[in-house]
């Protein structure tokens, strides 16, 4: 339950990542077309990946080292195809290594079974008439019972506090997962906003292009898609995460208090020679220590898949762009929609802007007399224009001296706006009439808010958000997740161990105590 758990953490975070890769069905529209124009002055984080070495043609292996392990179902030679849990011959390895706790299990189940089977027929068939008697048996058998009631106990409390901080490093761990899910969505749903109000903005009866509005539709719609997609997601996994996480925390914590309290009870009748309920307890005993050792082979298996999957991440950060297991989870390389996406979201900056400095250019700074329509009784000095920071290619551009930039537009237009009259004509100095003014100001916010959004979109098209979050768990998380898998599998061991042992030394000492009792007995006729 454990590693299912923690697959459906690493696959949650994966959606997170790339909530705009669900969308790989969006079909080649003009938005596409123009993705061909977009020149970025950036190189990926991929191009600047050394190169590596790769498996078969196309195939990075990742974690290629730490997964060299003998595999059962390939004649025990080394598995050489890395971390990948869609492979059989890699959990056959993994198996592999964790056989010795579901063997030590299996070879104690049946021998110790058989020699409840003999003592059985031995009591019951067979008739003792003298009883030998050894103080330094007793004496012996008593002290180890007591180291190893001592030692089941403490076994007990390291796997309750394993479990304890193992539940709570993977719940952080989710939350972290969660909370990435849900600042993409909400910025997915706050940039699909913002193109809303941005197809529908304009200034003095001047809007964007038609075709222009057509495009930001049709990528609103797939945008919205995809953070519903993905919100639905994150919260359905993050729920069945929860009651994983819940369920083995509570089934650790049975399994803790049930070998206490059977640890405690045994000492207590052996130690009160109530045979009967020391017999019962041991037959108990032999079946839950065979079911402790199969736990901790499951745990020790989860230790290993979790430490895997951890070094793939690092790897797989080096190499985004190599062709790795990862992908089956993870298909953000040629992310067709958050490419268009980001041209969206570029080309509607331009185009507002283009709109915005339209209106100035050809209305505002134009001094027309009083029978054409635009004329408002505009005067004095001449309005800046907008900084557009894009070309018309949509490569970045420089500003020009003179222009006025998205955080001071607003301060320095103000100065150029006039009173009017109830016929809306300027009776002051000025450029813009207020209502002109608020249109442009809010025309100013709109752009610069789909402008800000392109750092996320270039961070989902070349998958530098997932390398940061991905790096972000590999080095922060992962190794208390490996600290806490590995303190519960030794909690499991020493319980099983020390209960194991102090079964057998449940019989041995009651059988010296009846023993020193019968020789009082006849020392005393």
């Amino acid at each position: 339950m454990y590693l299912r758990a923690y697959l459906l953490v690493f696959s949650t975070f994966c959606i997170c990542a790339c909530g705009l890769s669900t969308l790989e069905r969006f079909q080649s529209t003009p938005i596409q077309d123009g993705i061909h124009h977009l020149v970025l002055s950036r190189r990926s984080v991929a191009e600047a990946s050394p190169p590596a070495s790769s498996v078969g043609n196309s195939s990075f292996v990742l974690a290629a080292e730490r997964t060299r392990r003998k595999d059962p179902l390939d004649n025990l030679k080394y598995y050489e195809g890395g971390w990948n849990i869609s492979n059989k011959h890699y959990w056959a390895s993994v198996g592999f290594t964790v056989a010795p706790p579901f063997l030590v299990g299996a070879i104690w189940f049946v021998l110790f079974g058989l020699v409840l089977l003999s003592m059985c027929c031995y009591f019951c068939c067979c008739r003792r008439r003298t009883y030998s008697y050894s103080r330094t048996a007793y004496a012996l058998s008593l002290i180890l019972l007591i180291l190893f009631t001592c030692a089941a106990i403490i076994g007990c409390i390291i796997l309750y506090h394993g479990q304890a901080k193992a539940h709570e490093s993977t719940t952080d761990t989710l939350n972290y997962v969660v909370g990435q899910a849900n600042v993409t969505v909400a910025n997915l749903r706050n940039f699909s906003r913002t193109l809303s109000a941005a197809k529908q903005a304009g200034v003095d009866q001047v809007f964007m292009p038609s075709d222009v509005q057509a495009r930001i539709v049709k990528i609103q719609t797939k945008v919205n898609e995809s953070a519903d997609t993905l919100a639905h997601r994150a919260d359905d996994n993050s729920d069945k995460i929860q009651d994983v996480l819940d369920n083995v925390r509570l089934d650790l914590i049975i399994v803790a208090a049930v070998m206490l309290l059977l640890a405690l009870l045994g000492f207590l009748f052996s130690v009160l020679g109530l045979q009967f309920l020391v017999y019962i307890l041991v037959l108990v005993g032999w079946l839950l220590v065979a079911g402790t050792f199969i736990l901790c082979g499951v745990f020790l298996l989860l230790h290993n898949v979790a430490a895997d999957a951890c070094v793939a991440m690092d790897e797989w950060v080096l190499h985004p762009a190599e062709h790795t297991a990862l992908d089956d989870i993870l298909p953000c390389v040629d992310n067709a929609t958050a490419n268009a996406s980001l041209y969206q979201s570029k080309e509607s900056t331009f185009q507002l802007i283009n709109v915005v400095n339209q209106v100035i250019n050809n209305v505002s700074n134009q001094n027309f007399p009083p029978f054409i329509p635009l004329y408002f009784n505009q005067s004095g000095p001449l309005m800046p224009v907008l900084c557009n920071p894009l070309h018309a290619d949509l490569s970045d551009r420089e500003c020009k001296t003179g222009e006025v930039s998205f955080n001071n537009a607003s301060q320095v237009w103000e100065k150029y706006v006039c009173k009017v009259s109830s016929a809306g004509v300027c009776v002051t100095v000025g450029r813009v009439t207020p209502s002109i003014y608020d249109q442009m100001r809010s025309a100013v916010t709109l752009s610069y808010g789909l402008y800000r959004y392109t750092p996320f979109l270039v961070q989902l098209e070349d998958c530098t958000f997932v390398r940061d979050a991905f790096t972000t768990i590999s080095k922060q998380k992962c190794p208390s997740l490996r600290r806490y898998t590995k303190r519960i599998y030794i909690g499991l061991v020493m319980v099983s161990v020390s209960v194991m042992l102090s079964l057998i030394f449940w019989v041995v000492y009651a059988r010296e105590r009846r023993h020193r009792k019968y020789n009082k007995q006849f020392i005393q006729n």
